[in-house]
Parts: structure tokens; C-alpha cells; sequence
């Protein structure tokens, strides 16, 4: 009921433009194929996957043209970047964009390969710094750096050509974890929320252990 209340308050363009874009996505999702060659792709899939990276690039070059102005008309004051919010969250970058990246993910989880050879991903980088300098000005922005989250992300990994060990899960240390460890003669220390072992370096310290 939501789904058809949403389709109905979007414009009849924009809705076609979400049903293409979905379109897309599933002709690209791998079907289990037996016998398949791995890493072949036939014409025709390869043909969906250059529509999708010049669906993509369409998109960016709209949304690059609508974030610089949105974002000084939202810089304002925070009622400015409320009521822009809005006007984004109605237009493509609201409604095609989130979907697409969710999808191109899921994708790329899926295969790789292909996703690389329709090159779409890369064209996306473009509106990272929009879509940072846009974000900075929401309301809270501090409260959520101060959070430090990261998610060292399947899209980095495809930028810079590294393998997915630098997909790591980042271990948490309660504070009351580093105070045992302590007791028991280890040595962390907290510098920036983050748990550094200094053990070995006290050892090699020339200023004594009470400095450190």
C-alpha cells in the first residue's frame, strides 16, 4: 500500500525512470547458469551493462548539476536545508539514486567481474564531494562525526584494485576491557577512540613509564 501511494505522489516520468532503472538491475542479477564459462559474458548482457553506465552517467550529470545548487540555497540556514532536503528527497536524487547505489552493490557482490566491465561504478565517484558538502550541512553533522563511523566498504576496495581483506571487522574494546588488560601488565592506551598496545614500546622508552 505504501509502494502505491509513493508511485502515485511521484511524476509519471520519473516513475518510468525507476521501473527502467530496476529493469536494468534484474536483467544484470546472475541467474545460475550451469555450464557457463566464468567471467564470459554474452553480447547482450554486456549490451545491458553499457545502457546501465550510460543510464548512470545521465544520472550524475543531473544530480552534479542539482547538488551545487542546493547546496548554497540549503547553506542558508538549517529551515533552507530542511525545506531542500525535501525538494531532493522528491527528485532523482532521492528517489533513483539510493536504489542504484543499493543495487550496484548487491551487484557487485554478485559479480564483480561484470560490473567492472560495464564500468558504471567509477562514474559515481563524481558526486561523492557533492553529496559530502550537501551532507555537511544537515543539522547533528558534528554528533555524527563525533561517532566516528566507518565502513571500510566493497566500494573502495573496487576503486583502488585492493581485495577484500581490507574489508576487516573492526574489534571493539569496552572500557572496562582495557582496564583489565592493564591490570593484568598489558599496556593500551586510548588516542582518538581508538586502542593503541604500547607495551613494547615502553620496554624501549627512554622518558619511564609514568610519562607514558
Amino acid at each position: 500500500m505504501d509502494q502505491e501511494i509513493c508511485s502515485k505522489e511521484r511524476s509519471a516520468s520519473l516513475d518510468l525512470l525507476l521501473r527502467f532503472q530496476r529493469l536494468l538491475v534484474s536483467k544484470l542479477y546472475p541467474a545460475d547458469c550451469v555450464g557457463q564459462v566464468p567471467n564470459t559474458y554474452s553480447p547482450d548482457l554486456l549490451g545491458v551493462g553499457s545502457l546501465l553506465k550510460k543510464y548512470t552517467a545521465l544520472l550524475c550529470t543531473h544530480i552534479g548539476d542539482i547538488l551545487p545548487v542546493a547546496t548554497s540555497i540549503a547553506c542558508t540556514s538549517h529551515r533552507h536545508f530542511a525545506e531542500v532536503s525535501c525538494v531532493v528527497d522528491g527528485d532523482l536524487t532521492g528517489i533513483l539514486l539510493p536504489e542504484l547505489v543499493v543495487s550496484i552493490v548487491l551487484l557487485l557482490s554478485k559479480n564483480a567481474g561484470l560490473m567492472q566491465e560495464a564500468g558504471a561504478i567509477p562514474l559515481l565517484a563524481g558526486l561523492l564531494e557533492h553529496l559530502d558538502r550537501f551532507n555537511h550541512l544537515a543539522p547533528g553533522k558534528e554528533r555524527d562525526d563525533n561517532e566516528d563511523l566507518a565502513w571500510p566498504g566493497i566500494m573502495g576496495s573496487f576503486f583502488t584494485g585492493q581485495s577484500c581483506r581490507n574489508n576487516e571487522e573492526v574489534t571493539l574494546i569496552r572500557k572496562a576491557d582495557l582496564e583489565n588488560h592493564n591490570k593484568d601488565g598489558g599496556f593500551w592506551t586510548v588516542i582518538d577512540g581508538k586502542v593503541y598496545d604500547i607495551k613494547d614500546f615502553q620496554t624501549q622508552s627512554l622518558t619511564g613509564s609514568s610519562i607514558l
